[in-house]
């Protein structure tokens, strides 16, 4: 318990799923947070469960791909807390379902799903890490996908997104070698979502890692650093014996 004391963490896509998860696994260990979500009632919920952990919490509604919500959520973090020791990148979006082929996918939606799973990540990393350089510490955590190295058949738009995501990390992670900020991207694994049921309704919930089961390698990584640019979570989990 209370691996987090003293840092402040800022979680995209908090408000269900993965999200949720980390949320609640941080606050359980004593982070303060700074929470974001565009379904405003959904944010305030978990933010709630989280001040009755202990934890004190800001939850700012807002859309990542929209620059004033960005610049907004960024600023409201900063004057509230001073500082961000742990930003985890988690907001994501599929598209439109059921997923299409490139061939077929509407080319707006193929610029959204980059905006939200890419340009975002960057833009948010970018507001926050000049203060973690400052500070001499602090960690980027970009949420990943098995989508990002392998070609699945519709999931294009999402796969180019989060391939792009870990290749800005093996960059950022090596530009930032030696400055006490590490960079990392976590690939959680397949997990009973929303965002998981939308794009395989056919699978089997039972079969999958639930987010909870997920989220204490982030508290790990939010703890102690990350050991390389790519993880997957349960197989880092696994060698520290958790």
């Amino acid at each position: 318990m209370n691996q987090l004391q003293g840092k402040v963490a800022l979680i995209t896509g908090a408000s269900k799923g993965l999200g949720q998860a980390i949320a609640l696994a941080f606050a359980r260990e004593g982070a303060a947070l700074a929470l974001c979500a565009r379904g405003e009632l959904a944010l305030h919920t978990v933010a709630t469960e989280c001040r009755l952990l202990g934890a004190e919490v800001l939850a700012v509604p807002a859309d990542v791909a929209n620059p004033a919500d960005r610049e907004r959520l960024v600023s409201l973090t900063l004057a509230r807390f001073g500082g961000v020791d742990v930003l985890v990148n988690n907001a994501s979006t599929l598209g439109p379902t059921p997923l299409p082929l490139l061939t077929d996918t509407d080319p707006e939606a193929f610029e959204d799903v980059i905006r939200v799973n890419l340009v975002a990540p960057f833009l948010l990393s970018r507001s926050v890490v000049g203060g973690m350089l400052l500070r001499g510490s602090g960690i980027v955590i970009n949420v990943s996908s098995d989508a990002a190295v392998n070609g699945y058949p519709g999931w294009g738009a999402y796969s180019a997104a989060k391939a792009g995501l870990d290749g800005l990390t093996r960059v950022w992670a090596a530009e930032l070698a030696g400055s006490g900020v590490t960079v990392a991207s976590v690939d959680p694994g397949d997990m009973d979502t929303e965002m998981h049921r939308a794009a395989l309704p056919d699978d089997d919930p039972a079969a999958l890692a639930r987010p909870e089961q997920v989220a204490p390698a982030f508290v790990l990584l939010a703890a102690g650093g990350a050991p390389g640019s790519r993880l997957e979570a349960r197989e880092f989990m696994e060698k520290v014996g958790r």
